[in-house]
């Protein structure tokens, strides 16, 4: 029985590691193109605001939707209203939640409020009555026309943007405006 030569033939490894690395090389580019695609598409299709009821994404659309938007934006500042009913019972114990409306609405600045009271909308009793518990009047609905909710409310000075304070968030929380 013959054996089988084992001697090596020489090989031309110089030119299979050239190959090798710029096929690696273009590979590398090829996705690290892909991916730079995908961000930009990514980036253009986040970007796109569409401003209909289903979506309130900007203040401006905000300032735009409130009643009475020159005054709110110039004496105070808009808001958007949710009002919702909680029904407590005590035995069982459980909490129930109507389902939430929302609406535009404005929230005046103390400093403001003779507006209201030159519109007779508000007496000086019930001034009096909000400004010694150190609220302000927010509203709903249109001053000269529709019957305008107006109410004395209290601004919550531990209410939070929890989305600014999460880890990796950008930017730090401002100071809010006393109003």
């Amino acid at each position: 029985m013959r054996r089988k030569s084992t001697s090596v033939r020489p090989s031309n490894n110089s030119q299979t590691s050239i190959f090798g690395s710029i096929w690696n090389i273009t590979t590398i580019a090829v996705l690290g193109g892909v991916l730079i695609l995908g961000i930009g598409i990514g980036i253009a299709f986040s970007s796109t605001t569409t401003l209909s009821t289903s979506n309130v994404a900007t203040r401006e659309f905000i300032d735009t939707k409130a009643p009475n938007p020159e005054i709110c934006v110039q004496y105070g500042a808009s808001a958007m209203v949710m009002d919702a009913r909680l029904f407590v019972t005590l035995n069982p114990f459980n909490v129930y939640v109507s389902q939430p409306s929302m609406r535009p609405g404005c929230v005046l600045r103390q400093n403001n409020w003779a507006l209201l009271e030159q519109r007779k909308l508000v007496t000086s009793d019930q001034v009096r009555e909000c400004k010694n518990r150190l609220n302000t009047f927010g509203f709903t609905g249109n001053l000269d026309t529709d019957k305008p909710d107006i109410r004395c409310i209290y601004q919550n000075e531990n209410a939070q943007n929890f989305f600014l304070s999460q880890p990796g968030a950008v930017g730090t929380p401002q100071e809010t405006e006393r109003f």
